[in-house]
C-alpha cells in the first residue's frame, strides 16, 4: 500500500488519532510530499524496534518529512543540537546533560513546581469564575519552571515565547521562522555571554564550566528552552481538556491524587501530542518481511503505537488506572526525551492541583467549540475556556 500520511482527525473526536492510521498494516509504504517513496510504521513493537536500531539515523540532512510545511531544516545541524545527531556526537552531549535531568533531581524540583502551580491557581481564582486554562496555567507553569532550571530570567519570556510558537507552526513563512530563530538565538547568545562572565547556579551556568563552546551552549539552550516551553504546555492543556470531557476519570483523580503518576502516563499514551518522528536507513534493513533500502525514510507514528491493541487493551478508552508506562509518547532508544521526568513532575503536580482546587470546574463552551491546534506540529488546544462556581 502506498499513500500519504493520514493527518485528518474525525470530527467530534479531538483526542483520537486519524482513523486511517489503523487501516494500514504495521509497516506500509508511504509517499512523501516531495515524491520520496518511504515507509510508515504504526505498531508499538515496530516503533520501538526502529527507534532503538542504530541503523536508522535521525540526521535531518538525510530525511524526508511526511507532511507539507513541517518545521525543521534539511541541512546538517549546528554544534549543540544534539536531538538531531547520531552517536557518537549525540552521546557526548547526552552524557553532559543527563546528570541535570535525573529522576531524583526532578523530584527534588517538585516542591518548587508546587509553589509555582499554587501561585497561578490562586491568581486564576482571584480573577473571577472563568479563565482560559492555556494562558492562566498551561503556558506559564512550564515556562517558569524551564526558565528557572536553565537560568533564563522569567521576566524575559516575552522575548522568546511567541517566537518559539512560530517555529512549530505548520506552513509558516520561512522568513518569519528565520526571524524567530534569529531572535531567540540572539537572546541566548547574550545570556551565555553573561553567564561566562559571571557563572550562575543553574543548568546553563553549570555548563559554562564545561568544555562546550559558546555556539554549543547557545544551541543546547535553544533545544531545551523550546522543548520545555511548548510540549509540556500543550500536554497540560490537552490533558485538562481530556479530563473535563471524561468526568468519571476526572472524579478518580480528584478523589485520589495519589494516582497522579499512573494517570499522567495514561494521558500521555492516550493523547500522544507528538504526531510522528522520522528516521532514515543508513543501510538496507529487513523489517517485518520487507526490505527498507538505504536512504529510505521511515515515519514512526507515535499516536498509532500508543493506541496499538496488541499492546494496550481497549486502547481508545481513557483509563487512569491503566498501567501505561510502556507508552512511547517520549520516544524510545537513545533519543528518548531527556526532559521526560521534568514533564512528568509538572503534570503530576499541576493536574491534581487544578481539579482539587476547583471542584466544580467545567468547560465554558461546548467541547466541539474548543479550538484545536491542527495548524501546529505539536497537537493541543489554542485556548481552553473554563468556568467554576465561586465559593
Amino acid at each position: 500500500m502506498t499513500a500519504a500520511l493520514p493527518t485528518v482527525r474525525t470530527a467530534g473526536r479531538p483526542f483520537d488519532p486519524p482513523e486511517d492510521l489503523f487501516t494500514r498494516p504495521p509497516l506500509s509504504r508511504l509517499t512523501y510530499p516531495d515524491g520520496h517513496e518511504g515507509w510508515l510504521v504504526t505498531s508499538h513493537a515496530l516503533v520501538r524496534e526502529v527507534l532503538a536500531d542504530p541503523r536508522f539515523s535521525v540526521r535531518p540532512e538525510l530525511r524526508h518529512l511526511p507532511i507539507l510545511g513541517a518545521p525543521g531544516g534539511a541541512g546538517p545541524v549546528p554544534p549543540g543540537v544534539f536531538t538531531a545527531m547520531d552517536a557518537p556526537e549525540h552521546t557526548r552531549y547526552r552524557r553532559l546533560l543527563t546528570g541535570q535531568f535525573t529522576v531524583r533531581r526532578m523530584r527534588a524540583l517538585a516542591g518548587r513546581v508546587e509553589e509555582i502551580t499554587a501561585a497561578h491557581l490562586e491568581a486564576m481564582e482571584r480573577g473571577g469564575d472563568t479563565a482560559d486554562l492555556v494562558t492562566a496555567l498551561a503556558l506559564p507553569i512550564p515556562a517558569q519552571v524551564i526558565c528557572e532550571l536553565l537560568g533564563v530570567p522569567y521576566e524575559d519570556k516575552a522575548q522568546f515565547q511567541d517566537q518559539a510558537l512560530a517555529l512549530v507552526r505548520l506552513g509558516a513563512d520561512p522568513a518569519q521562522q528565520a526571524a524567530a530563530y534569529g531572535a531567540i538565538y540572539g537572546y541566548l547568545a547574550g545570556l551565555v555571554a553573561a553567564k561566562r562572565a559571571a557563572p550562575t547556579d543553574d543548568l546553563l551556568g553549570d555548563l559554562t564550566r564545561s568544555d562546550l563552546t559558546d555556539e554549543e551552549l547557545i544551541n543546547i539552550g535553544f533545544v531545551l528552552l523550546g522543548a520545555g516551553l511548548d510540549t509540556t504546555a500543550n500536554m497540560l492543556a490537552l490533558g485538562a481538556f481530556a479530563l473535563l470531557d471524561h468526568p468519571a476519570q476526572l472524579a478518580l483523580l480528584r478523589a485520589d491524587p495519589g494516582i497522579a503518576a499512573q494517570a499522567v502516563d495514561e494521558l500521555l499514551r492516550y493523547l500522544s501530542i507528538i504526531p510522528f518522528t522520522v528516521r532514515t536507513a543508513l543501510e538496507d534493513v529487513d523489517l517485518q518481511g520487507e526490505r527498507i533500502e538505504a536512504g529510505q525514510t521511515v515515519t514512526v507514528s507515535i499516536p498509532a503505537a500508543n493506541r496499538d491493541p496488541a499492546r494496550f487493551a481497549d486502547p481508545d478508552t481513557l483509563d487512569l488506572l491503566r498501567e501505561a508506562g510502556s507508552h512511547v509518547a517520549f520516544g524510545h532508544g537513545i533519543h528518548q526525551c531527556l526532559g521526560q521526568q521534568l514533564a512528568r513532575v509538572e503534570l503530576q503536580v499541576a493536574l491534581p492541583a487544578l481539579v482539587t482546587r476547583f471542584p466544580s470546574l467545567r468547560l465554558a463552551v461546548p467541547a466541539t467549540d474548543v479550538a484545536m491546534r491542527t495548524d501546529m506540529l505539536i497537537y493541543g488546544v489554542h485556548a481552553l475556556p473554563v468556568t467554576w462556581h465561586r465559593s
